[in-house]
């Protein structure tokens, strides 16, 4: 699929601005810890879109995790975050870096060779910059960073619909390298388009993420 360029239309600026910031406001946390079944060499952790059904998420997480078990040369887990992907819920996103960085923290010292590729998808994308310490999610209350020593065993980030994107903002400069930052033709999600069917057009994505993060690890 083709991706068109459109220029940003900056009526929309102040729209998606209140949008992300109320993806992650709150400061409450589920508490919820999922586990990988064992100490496979990479562990894909994938935090699914608003309302997204599935496993890992039917638009994205569970499709790249199809695609990344067959392309790595190595064995490997998948986890799904917990939180409620969910609009209405102030917390949400906060909830979601809760548990990623939970998951993360622990999967470390139980498997101290174990690397990760970080997945999100919408909303699930603002919870993935949260974690890594995007400046405009992490300094809100409730959002959980993740601690510096475990930097390194993030091999990959890959992120969909991201809605900071629309906003000029990136993952931090120290995963700058190692992330794929994906956005379809006329998503307003994450760009300047009108067409919201386009938020869930990321069948083309699959396969270049996952050889991205082949090539990472």
């Amino acid at each position: 699929m083709a991706i068109r360029h459109i220029k940003f239309s900056e009526k929309w600026r102040p729209i998606r601005a209140f949008a992300v910031v109320a993806l992650v406001a709150g400061a409450t946390s589920l508490g919820a810890t999922a586990w990988a079944n064992d100490c496979a060499a990479v562990d894909i952790v994938v935090a699914r879109g608003t309302g997204e059904p599935g496993w890992l998420g039917s638009v994205v997480g569970d499709p790249l995790y199809g695609e990344l078990a067959q392309a790595l040369p190595v064995d490997s887990t998948a986890n799904a975050v917990i939180y409620p992907a969910d609009l209405r819920v102030a917390s949400s996103a906060a909830d979601g870096t809760a548990d990623m960085v939970d998951h993360l923290v622990r999967q470390s010292a139980d498997c101290p060779d174990q690397r990760f590729v970080l997945v999100g998808y919408s909303q699930g994308a603002a919870v993935v910059h949260g974690v890594l310490g995007t400046a405009l999610v992490a300094g809100i209350p409730g959002v959980h960073t993740l601690p510096v020593y475990a930097e390194s065993k993030v091999a990959a980030v890959l992120l969909f619909g991201d809605p900071l994107r629309a906003l000029g903002w990136d993952v931090p400069d120290l995963y700058r390298w190692r992330t794929g930052n994906y956005c379809a033709g006329g998503d307003p999600i994450c760009g300047a388009g009108i067409d919201m069917r386009a938020h869930t057009d990321y069948g083309w994505a699959i396969r270049p993420a996952a050889w991205f993060a082949v090539a990472h690890l």
